[in-house]
């Protein structure tokens, strides 16, 4: 089955809750923070920001609860956040200091703590959410097992071998697909023959469509799928028509003047800002200042015992 697509983008967006538009505005200055540290040297190695796409975790958060399984991807740092709402660990985490969330080995990419599991590893989660699935279908069942993906990790094998699974033997597993319309570097009408929708339906797995950009229309369209998840112990897909605003990495951007100026047309905060003003000038100021002060007290921490014995 493949639901009808969910709203075409309004004009106005809907005036979100304080604390739905402070996660939004924490998520979109941690990312700020990452590029901006990085342009100075301060930080080492990569990261991948999910700038523009930071509603689709904030959608999420009140439909999940403690004990559903989250697997997140290379641009995990707004599914971390929304879930635990723990900037200092996961700046501490990316900057290796006292007080990361995996002792500082996990870097940007790779975070584990409690049923979150984030991985640079393209395609990895899904038959891994597959066996946490069949677990949680037998002895914890009403829970269910997420994976966030792009529309380039359809492109893996594993993702298949996955859904094949989830689909024979009835899982609570959910894949909730941020299609950006570009793997890395590589538009996705160069290298996705068919679409996701049609790829699911080979399954017999349920497929959802949501166009819409606005958190609370994106939560509306995706509640009924959790539920129908929970409830009947089945596979869906969920795939979220987003922009990636910023870069691929921290510098990395292939595409056009045009489609970067697209994407930014279509980002939430601009919207945002224009459609409430006074609302988004307070929050966001605040959000920023509170980013500031998390970057200074955690720059200000030790190295991790396990970077320190690594330069050792």
């Amino acid at each position: 089955m493949t639901a009808a697509v969910t709203g075409a983008r309004p004009d106005v967006p809907t005036r979100l809750a304080a604390d739905d538009l402070d996660l939004l505005l924490l998520i979109r200055h941690f990312e700020l923070a990452l590029l901006d540290m990085f342009g100075r040297g301060e930080l080492h190695g990569t990261t991948h920001t999910c700038l523009g796409q930071e509603y689709v975790p904030v959608a999420l958060r009140p439909l999940l609860t403690d004990g559903d399984h989250v697997f997140s991807n290379h641009r995990g740092h707004g599914h971390y956040l929304a879930r635990f709402a723990d900037p200092h660990g996961l700046l501490a985490e990316v900057m290796g200091r006292q007080g990361a969330v995996c002792h500082g080995v996990g870097g940007s990419q790779h975070i584990l703590r409690d049923r979150y599991l984030s991985t640079g590893v393209q395609g990895e989660s899904v038959p891994v959410a597959a066996g946490v699935a069949l677990h949680l279908n037998r002895a914890e069942p009403g829970h269910l097992a997420l994976v966030h993906l792009g529309d380039g990790t359809w492109g893996e094998g594993a993702v298949y071998e996955g859904l094949n699974m989830a689909a024979l033997w009835g899982l609570p597993l959910l894949l909730v697909v941020e299609h950006n319309g570009i793997a890395q570097s590589t538009p996705t009408d160069a290298q996705l023959a068919g679409s996701i929708e049609g790829r699911a339906r080979a399954f017999g797995v349920d497929h959802t469509l949501v166009t819409a950009t606005d958190t609370a229309l994106v939560r509306a369209a995706l509640a009924p799928v959790l539920r129908r998840v929970r409830e009947e112990s089945r596979p869906a897909v969920v795939e979220l028509r987003t922009h990636r605003v910023g870069p691929h990495s921290k510098g990395d951007d292939s595409r056009t003047p045009e489609e970067i100026a697209y994407a930014k047309a279509h980002d939430w905060y601009a919207r945002y800002a224009e459609a409430y003003p006074e609302q988004f000038a307070a929050h966001d100021e605040r959000q920023r200042a509170y980013l500031a002060e998390v970057v200074r007290e955690v720059a200000g921490r030790p190295a991790s015992v396990w970077e320190e014995a690594d330069r050792g």
